[in-house]
């Protein structure tokens, strides 16, 4: 889980804001008047592993793509590598000018970057970079970072005393996980009273395995876990599910990602000590940006770069700062839009929205 080194020159979030809000010369003001020629295709991972993609990224890609007035073309791999390949060459079929994907995988999502280079077509990374791959760029947020805050906040949830820490990362395949690991373990490897009894990442960051393996490590260490760096909200619940069992839950602090509505509302029953969230409507209007230049046949701004030794080069990255979370700063989420209060807020969760100051 060591591989795939993150390195960058980023500036910080505002500064990343300021660029999206100067714009490439001679980009569209976002009217929809001077649109590119060709179209852009995007492909998303799956529905499984978060549902940030259909329930945020889909739509914001398309509301950044409808003002900036280009064809474009959205489709979900399903977790399906096969399908992955497939709705790829379906794409390149149809002549789409750029496309920008988020491989399930390193390999298969290297092959189609491939074959789209050999057509002349560019490609960007969303999200995850594909390691050995040939995309021209990659926009994400900065995912060591991501790690940080899940260990900063685990740090913060268990305090100063002595604690026995168990680690369920995301998918081996997915880069990002391993990046995720590498930062939190940057922050809680330095605490002396913390000890690793555990770690276990979790094939195609499958909920119902991480359930099982967390299980296996909760019988294995009679019970003797302190607190969960799990890599996600999805994770975190699977965790929090084992836990129940054992009448733990909100006795062990679990971290969390993506600022889900679930992940959300386990924090606000106190189950879940935080989560990280990434505004994904700046990764999708940074990506877009991005496709949206490269269709004019423009560079794409960036503010970093990211190392992939695999490929032995530096990708121009676009990457964003992600914020970590608890019940302190949670109504954020909502002032951003990014979850509507009558989702978060229904039910039982009423009161503990107005405890937590959301109005």
């Amino acid at each position: 889980m060591r591989k795939g080194i993150l390195s960058l020159t980023a500036l910080s979030a505002a500064a990343v804001l300021t660029l999206a809000a100067c714009g490439d010369e001679g980009a569209d003001d976002g009217d929809g008047q001077g649109a590119a020629q060709g179209k852009i295709g995007v492909i998303l991972p799956d529905t499984k592993s978060s549902v940030r993609w259909e329930s945020f990224d889909r739509p914001f890609l398309e509301q950044s793509f409808k003002a900036a007035g280009v064809q474009y073309d959205i489709q979900n791999a399903e977790g399906s590598t096969q399908r992955f390949q497939t709705i790829a060459d379906q794409m390149l079929t149809s002549g789409v000018s750029v496309l920008v994907l988020t491989g399930l995988d390193s390999n298969s999502a290297a092959a189609v970057q491939r074959k789209a280079q050999q057509q002349g077509v560019k490609t960007i990374d969303y999200d995850r970079l594909t390691l050995g791959g040939v995309a021209d760029y990659y926009v994400s947020f900065d995912n060591v970072k991501v790690g940080e805050e899940l260990g900063k906040g685990l740090q913060k949830c268990l305090g100063d005393k002595e604690a026995n820490i168990a680690y369920l990362n995301g998918a081996p395949t997915d880069n990002n996980a391993t990046l995720f690991s590498q930062g939190a373990h940057n922050i809680l490897d330095k605490v002396a009273k913390y000890k690793k009894v555990a770690e276990q990442a979790v094939p195609d960051w499958d909920n119902q395995r991480a359930a099982t393996i967390f299980e296996q490590m909760y019988t294995q260490q009679n019970g003797n876990i302190d607190g969960v760096l799990a890599a996600n909200d999805g994770l975190g619940n699977s965790v929090i599910s084992i836990l129940k069992k054992n009448n733990q839950a909100g006795k062990v602090p679990v971290t969390g990602q993506d600022a889900t509505v679930q992940g959300l509302q386990n924090i606000l029953d106190g189950t879940q000590c935080m989560t990280v969230y990434k505004p994904v409507k700046q990764e999708a209007d940074a990506v877009a940006k991005a496709a949206v230049a490269v269709l004019k046949g423009e560079k794409a701004q960036t503010n970093g770069t990211t190392d992939d030794p695999q490929g032995k080069r530096q990708v121009p990255s676009v990457l964003l700062t992600p914020i970590g979370m608890d019940k302190s700063n949670i109504k954020q989420v909502i002032t951003d839009g990014f979850v509507k209060k009558e989702e978060l807020c229904t039910g039982a969760y009423a009161a503990k929205c107005t405890e937590a100051g959301i109005q």
